[in-house]
Parts: structure tokens; sequence; C-alpha cells
């Protein structure tokens, strides 16, 4: 099966999809904002409600919205984050369900405007343009997924072909008190 390797952010931006944040999913310190859009550790401990689907463990936070055809989405940056995709029963509690130190999730890690990617605990070293911006772009059936630098122009960082088993969920992961990350609107 052909798939069409798409060039300008205008192209990508026809597949540009409205994605949320699940406050239900989020870790305890992690703060919800901008329509839970915008996302940032933070050193106070947010009250929220228990529920089976919040990260214990780790500074994470899972989409509420499932992503199975073709998606477009940007992240703003700041700090130290992984910009990832998962599957829904990845675990949420225990060191083993960072993202992408499992095989149910795929980051790259933005920080020091250097990127890296991983999955299944396995790094591969990215080059390209320095950006607080990045797209990824997935199609879920053709079982591609790409990230990209974004800033005047849109660079891919890195490709990925495999075959997506369940549906995936846009998620972010945090170092440190502090990072932030936002979904921006781009309809």
């Amino acid at each position: 099966l052909k798939t069409t390797i798409l060039m300008t952010r205008a192209e990508f931006l026809k597949y540009s999809c409205e994605i949320t944040l699940d406050p239900n999913t989020a870790n305890t310190w992690l703060l919800l904002s901008e329509g839970n859009r915008k996302v940032q550790a933070v050193i106070q401990q947010q009250s929220y409600s228990d529920h089976p689907d919040r990260f214990t463990y780790w500074f994470q936070v899972l989409s509420r919205e499932s992503l199975t055809g073709r998606c477009y989405w940007e992240v703003e940056w700041r700090g130290r984050v992984y910009v990832a995709v998962a599957y829904k029963n990845i675990s949420r509690a225990g060191s083993d369900c960072r993202f992408a130190r499992n095989d149910k999730s795929w980051s790259l890690e933005c920080y020091n405007n250097s990127f890296t990617f991983w999955h299944n605990n396995i790094k591969t070293r990215v080059s390209g343009p320095r950006s607080s911006r990045v797209g990824v772009y997935l199609d879920h059936r053709a079982g591609i997924l790409s990230f990209y630098s974004v800033s005047e122009t849109m660079t891919l960082l890195h490709r990925v072909q495999t075959t997506f088993t369940q549906p995936l969920y846009a998620g972010l992961w945090f170092d440190y008190y502090g990072d932030t990350a936002e979904l921006i609107k781009l309809k």
C-alpha cells in the first residue's frame, strides 16, 4: 500500500485534530490549564480524585481523544518534555509505565533544544534544527508516526514505520517542576 509523503505544513494542517488532555490520567504533580491543552509540572500537588487511569509514578498525562486515522498536532514545550503516543492499556503505576520505556508507547524527548527518539527502552539520537515546537503526524492505518521540528519550516526529525494494533493516545511526560507543554490550537 503506497502512502503519500506529505511535504508542507499546509498539507499537514489538513489533518490537524483537536486534542485535549484527560485530567483523569494526569499525575497529581501536573497542573492542567487552557481548557486542558496546557500542562505544567508543579511543586504543589494537585487534589485530583483517585482514578484507575491516573499515572501515579511518572509526571505524565494522556489525551482524552483516541487517535485512529490520520492526525496532526503540535506541541510547544519548555524544559525537558517527552512528546509521546501510547496505547490506553499502558500501565499506570511503577517505573515501567514511563512513555517509550516499554512496547506500548513511542516518544520524542525534547531537551536543551535537542531531540532523542525512544521506543521500548531503546533510544535513537535525532539531529535537526532547534525548535521549541514539535509537530506530530500519525497515519494509524499505514503505521506511520513522524515527528517534526516546526519553525518557519518543517523538518523531519524521526519517522517510524510499524503496525499499530490499538488506538493511540497523545501523551506528555515531564522531568521536573516548571517543565511545560501546550497542545497548540491549529484550527
